[in-house]
């Protein structure tokens, strides 16, 4: 079927019980001489991918930036909700100056476990859905930061969908028990209303089932999309692998996503995401503002990025005016 027509967590990543674990130190002798403050931050992740790996990049060089001497404890659930919940816990226990949420399930989890330290999150779909802040411009408690939600990306992608695509049904592979997840799926959904597009289903659960999910949809659909779910994301090249196979355009939603093998996504820097939590931290970490003080930001500079290589392997014709309208990588 075809068209009409980071830096990551850096060396050294040890096993923990809960997942994989990092830890940046700075001495105590270093702080008394320089008579600054250590701020201690606990970074809570869901899964390593290279759009979550870059907000953590961004975020830390926020803080570089701020001029702030921060030690970091990096955990990694590896996907596990358990894993994610200990993590949260045991950062309370260790009284962290500031918990960083890298993803949905980390900041409930984060939220779940204190009402008392700072919390900012990022890579969060639906903040005020997944009852992380009461309203996006007054969060109220303890909780802000910084959303992956650009209202404008999901209806340009059905729209680009619904114009070049030569075919309706649209194959979407997520995990049913991300509230991120779910909420994007009403928004896609939403955005198909007077089009003849339908979307179908495939759930998974972990990202060992992600595979066979996407050859489930072979025969029964002739695009793929595949939202900014973690536990998909995560294992991204499976998805690529069927859709390059079966010629099916596989559609994205994180510009990453289509340097690791996607078609296309209407998208934004997670780097650009994680920084400004950053400067939320940093704000926070300083006394300036209060989590509550702080609301939400939206990501910015969306923009449409369009593999070529991915497009010739996926048997789609690049149009021109695709080059006008966008970017187009090669890799």
């Amino acid at each position: 079927m075809g068209f009409i027509g980071s830096m990551l967590f850096g060396a050294g990543l040890l096993l923990a019980g809960c997942g994989t674990s990092e830890s940046g130190t700075t001495s105590s002798n270093d702080e008394e001489a320089s008579g600054e403050k250590t701020y201690k931050v606990g970074v809570t992740q869901i899964v390593e991918h290279p759009s979550l790996d870059a907000a953590y990049e961004g975020f830390q060089k926020a803080l570089e930036d701020e001029g702030l001497q921060v030690e970091f404890d990096v955990q990694i659930a590896q996907g596990d909700q358990s894993n994610n919940q200990t993590i949260a816990t045991n950062f309370v226990g260790d009284q962290v100056d500031l918990i960083f949420a890298n993803s949905t399930p980390s900041a409930l989890a984060a939220a779940n476990a204190t009402k008392e330290i700072p919390i900012v999150f990022t890579s969060v779909t639906d903040p005020v859905g997944a009852e992380l802040v009461a309203d996006m411009n007054n969060p109220g408690g303890n909780v802000t930061g910084t959303t992956d939600t650009h209202p404008d990306a999901i209806p340009n992608t059905v729209q680009f969908i619904d114009q070049y695509v030569d075919g309706k049904k649209v194959g979407m592979i997520y995990n049913s028990g991300e509230q991120n997840s779910v909420a994007q799926i009403e928004l896609v959904k939403k955005a198909m209303d007077g089009t003849d597009l339908e979307v179908v289903e495939a759930s998974v659960s972990t990202s060992a089932e992600v595979k066979q999910a996407a050859e489930s949809l072979i025969g029964k659909v002739d695009s793929i999309y595949i939202i900014t779910d973690n536990t998909v994301v995560s294992a991204l090249e499976s998805v690529i692998s069927v859709a390059s196979e079966q010629d099916i355009p596989l559609f994205v939603g994180e510009l990453d996503s289509v340097r690791r093998g996607g078609f296309a996504a209407y998208g934004f820097e997670y780097y650009d995401i994680g920084y400004e939590a950053g400067v939320m931290a940093a704000q926070i970490l300083k006394g300036e503002k209060a989590p509550s003080e702080l609301p939400v930001q939206y990501p910015q500079n969306l923009k449409l990025l369009i593999n070529e290589k991915a497009a010739e392997e996926m048997s789609v014709e690049i149009l021109d005016e695709w080059r006008t309208e966008g970017e187009l990588v090669s890799q």
